[in-house]
C-alpha cells in the first residue's frame, strides 16, 4: 500500500452506540493501526429530525472506553475538517451542480403526491415502481430530462421545490470489487435515480458520503453488510466525479443468539444482556444498560468484538488489543452472519478478571458494596485472590465473600441437614481447643494440627471439615477452609464454631 492508510467510522449522533457499531469502529481501527494508518471519526448528522443531543459526546466516550481513540475528528487533529457533516452544508451543493454540468444528475420536480400516484399505478398493475431509465424521459414524471432547460430554469426561479437525482446508467454492467465478498456484477438497469440533494438544500448519506471520503482522502471504506446495496451507486458516483474509489469491505451481520436475524437492544433486554458500551440515559428517561456498567472490562468486550465475524485461523481465542493488531486481518474476516453468544462475552470477561490486579479490583468491590466501607482495601485484595476465579464480574464478590466480613448470623438448612450429626458438638468442641491450642496461627500449622488430629483418631474427614466450613462460612460453599481461618483470625473461628454448637 503505497497510499497512506486512511479509513473512517462515520456514525450517526442519533442515539446511543450499538455494539455493532463498536466493531465496525474496532475492525477499522485495527486496519488502521495494522497498516501505520489513520483512525479518523467523522460524525454523520445530516438527519437533523434524528439528531440526539449528548450522542456525539457518547461516541467518543464509547472509543475511548474500549481503547481505540480516534487520531482525527471533531476537536482533534483538524486537518480535513470541519468532521461533522452539518457544518460541510456549504460544499456538498457545489458537488451536486457539478453533477448536472456533466448529466449525471438533475432536477426533480415532482410532488409527494404524483410519486404516490405513480407508486399506486404501478401497484395496480403488479408492478414496483421505479424511477430510473425506463420512465424518467416518458413525459408523466417532472424533471430537467424531459423539461426544456427554459423551463426548468423557470421552475426554479419561481421557487418550486425539487431534488436532484443521479442519472443511473442504462444496459451496463457495474463490475465491483469488494476485499470480503469478492466480485460482484450489478446489472445498471435495476437501479433506481437516487436523490442526491434535497428540496430542503441538504445532501443524502449518499452524496455527502462519498465527498467526504474523497475530500478526506479515505484509502478503505469498511462498513456493516446493510451497506452493501449501496455501493453499486457509491461507485458509480466515483466513476460521474472522475475520482478514483476507496477499496470497500462490507462487515457481516451481528445475529441474535438464536442466528436467526440481527442482534436488536429488545434481544439484549429480554435475554438479560447490554448491547451498548456504556449506559445511555435517553431524553424520556429510560435507562439502557451497558457493558462497563455492568461489569465487562473494555478487554474483553474488545477480545469478543473481534469475533464476531473474524477468525485467526488458529485455535487461539484470547487476544489483547496490541496482538489483534498484529493478527487483524480483512481477507480473514468472513461473509456469514456472526452469532452473538451471550455465554462467550461472560467466557471472556472471567478470563480477563483473572488478568487484573486483586488490589485494583478489591478497589472497585469495596466502591459497590456498603458493608465493606471501613475496611482496609488490603485485606480485601487478599479475599479478592481467594474468591475471583470463580467470579465472572466484580458484583459477584460478594456472595462468594461476604462471610470473610461478616459473622454468619443463620445456618442453611439443606446444608446444616447433611453436616450435622450426632455428635458434632463433641467434635467441634476439640476443633475450639485445637485451635485455642495452635500458637503460630497460619494456614499451614492449622491444616497440620486439624488434619493430624482427625487421622490420629480416624474420625471420617467429612465429620469434622463440613460442620467446620458450615460453623465459618454459614453453608457448605467457599474457598478452603484452613485460608478462611487465618483470613478471619484466631479470635473470630473461636467465635463462629462455638456459634454453631450452641445451636446445637
Amino acid at each position: 500500500m503505497s497510499q497512506k492508510v486512511r479509513v473512517r467510522f462515520a456514525p450517526s449522533p442519533t442515539g446511543p452506540l450499538h455494539i455493532g457499531g463498536v466493531r465496525t469502529a474496532l475492525f477499522n481501527y485495527l486496519f488502521a493501526k495494522k497498516h501505520g494508518g489513520d483512525f479518523v471519526l467523522r460524525i454523520e448528522d445530516t438527519d437533523q429530525n434524528r439528531y440526539v443531543e449528548g450522542a456525539e459526546d457518547y461516541i467518543i466516550q464509547s472509543l475511548d472506553w474500549c481503547g481505540m481513540p480516534f487520531d482525527e475528528g471533531p476537536g482533534k487533529n483538524e486537518k480535513f475538517g470541519p468532521y461533522r457533516q452539518s457544518e460541510r452544508k456549504h460544499l456538498y451543493r457545489q458537488y451536486a451542480d457539478d453533477l448536472i454540468a456533466s448529466g449525471n444528475a438533475y432536477y426533480a420536480f415532482d410532488t409527494a403526491e404524483q410519486l404516490d400516484a405513480e407508486r399506486k399505478g404501478h401497484e395496480a398493475e403488479g408492478k414496483t415502481f421505479i424511477y430510473n431509465w425506463h420512465n424518467r424521459e416518458k413525459g408523466r414524471l417532472v424533471n430537467s430530462l424531459t423539461l426544456s432547460p427554459e423551463e426548468t430554469k423557470a421552475k426554479i426561479e419561481a421557487g418550486d421545490d425539487y431534488v436532484i437525482r443521479f442519472k443511473s446508467p442504462q444496459d451496463e454492467t457495474l463490475h465491483l470489487k469488494d476485499i470480503i465478498r469478492g466480485n460482484i456484477k450489478i446489472d445498471t438497469n435495476i437501479l433506481d435515480d437516487k436523490v442526491l440533494f434535497k428540496s430542503d438544500g441538504m445532501p443524502t448519506y449518499h452524496l455527502a458520503n462519498i465527498v467526504d471520503d474523497h475530500l478526506m482522502e479515505i484509502t478503505h471504506v469498511i462498513r456493516g453488510e446493510e451497506w452493501l446495496p449501496s455501493l453499486a451507486l457509491h461507485q458509480l458516483l466515483y466513476n460521474a466525479f472522475g475520482w478514483k474509489a476507496p477499496e470497500f469491505a462490507h462487515l457481516p451481520l451481528i445475529l441474535k443468539p438464536t442466528g436467526k436475524g440481527k442482534l436488536s437492544k429488545r434481544d439484549g433486554d429480554k435475554m438479560g444482556f447490554p448491547v451498548f458500551p456504556l449506559e445511555y440515559n435517553a431524553a424520556d428517561g429510560s435507562v439502557s444498560r451497558g457493558y462497563k456498567e455492568d461489569g465487562y472490562f473494555p478487554e474483553a468486550v474488545v477480545n469478543f468484538l473481534a469475533f464476531l465475524g473474524w477468525n485467526p485461523g488458529t485455535e487461539q481465542e484470547i487476544f489483547s488489543l496490541e496482538q489483534l493488531i498484529s493478527d487483524f486481518d480483512l481477507e480473514k474476516v468472513h461473509k456469514a452472519g456472526a452469532r452473538f453468544d451471550p455465554d462467550k462475552t461472560k467466557w471472556f470477561n472471567h478470563h480477563y478478571m483473572q488478568q487484573q490486579l486483586d488490589l485494583d479490583l478489591a478497589t472497585q468491590f469495596k466502591a459497590i458494596q456498603p458493608e465493606l466501607a471501613e475496611m482496609d482495601v488490603n485485606y480485601i485484595a487478599l479475599v479478592v485472590g481467594l474468591i475471583k476465579e470463580r467470579a465472572t464480574f466484580v458484583s459477584d464478590f460478594w456472595n462468594l465473600s461476604h462471610f470473610f466480613f461478616t459473622t454468619p448470623t443463620s445456618f442453611d438448612e439443606k446444608a446444616s441437614k447433611k453436616a450435622l450429626k450426632e455428635g458434632t458438638a463433641d467434635i467441634l468442641n476439640k476443633v475450639i481447643a485445637l485451635v485455642n491450642a495452635t500458637e503460630d496461627f497460619t494456614v499451614e500449622n492449622l491444616q497440620t494440627e486439624i488434619k493430624g488430629w482427625i487421622t490420629t483418631n480416624e474420625i471420617g474427614f467429612g465429620k469434622v471439615m463440613m460442620p467446620l466450613r458450615l460453623a465459618l462460612v454459614g453453608a457448605l460453599q467457599g474457598p478452603d477452609v484452613f485460608d478462611i481461618m487465618f483470613m478471619i483470625g484466631k479470635a473470630e473461628t473461636v467465635k463462629r464454631i462455638e456459634n454453631l454448637v450452641h445451636t446445637l
